[in-house]
């Protein structure tokens, strides 16, 4: 089983890191990091660099793609080499995914039209000129696309194809596996319910 990764500058680094640590324990899973080039490919903050061991046309047929998110799929959704790359790749894959603005660069290659997908709060409305129906819930599935919300959604989004693949068993066994049991200190996830003033001020920011 092909799991392709892809990498881009000013990419969010657990976008990536989170999926992989739950889908590499899939058996026979053949885990790819994989960019337009061979290299390093920096975060958002460019404090950290991911490697692409492969490039995009070294890996034409992955059984699961996943697309991350980060400040990069600004300028990812007019590059159409990916795009192309994207839109190709679909059409063999068994699952289509992303982690948070990734679901931009689906939508670009044409793939979230008339379906349901989300993606980081702050780019929901982004996802409509697309031809998506944008939705705050933190995994979507649409066949075989799935899409997940902000950064930390991946690892639900990737737990959810674990069950889907191996079932339920299998995906509880990872979970406790890497002791994924979250207990965040304040309850503010989701715009939907943090405080209004930390909404609108990193709503500035961004």
């Amino acid at each position: 089983m092909e799991i392709v990764f892809v990498l881009f500058d000013r990419i969010t680094a657990l976008d990536a890191i989170g999926p992989y640590e739950v889908l590499q324990r899939l058996p026979g899973a053949e885990v790819k990091f994989a960019g337009k080039e061979r290299g390093q490919y920096r975060t958002d903050t460019k404090s950290l660099a991911l490697v692409a061991d492969y490039a995009l046309a070294e890996v034409p047929r992955p059984d699961i793609l996943v697309m991350p998110g980060g400040f990069g799929t600004r300028e990812l959704v007019d590059d159409r080499e990916v795009v192309d790359w994207v839109r190709a790749v679909h059409e063999h894959t068994t699952w289509t995914t992303s982690v948070c603005t990734g679901s931009l660069v689906l939508g670009a290659a044409g793939l979230l039209e008339g379906l349901d997908a989300t993606t980081h709060w702050k780019e929901l409305e982004t996802l409509r000129k697309y031809g998506a129906r944008p939705t705050l819930q933190r995994v979507v599935e649409q066949g075989k696309i799935v899409t997940a919300a902000g950064v930390s959604s991946g690892i639900d989004m990737a737990l959810t194809l674990v069950d889907r693949i191996m079932g339920d068993f299998a995906a509880q066994a990872i979970q406790l596996a890497i002791e994924y049991d979250p207990q965040p200190p304040f309850d503010c996830g989701s715009p939907t319910k943090a405080p209004k003033e930390v909404v609108d001020f990193l709503s500035s920011l961004m």
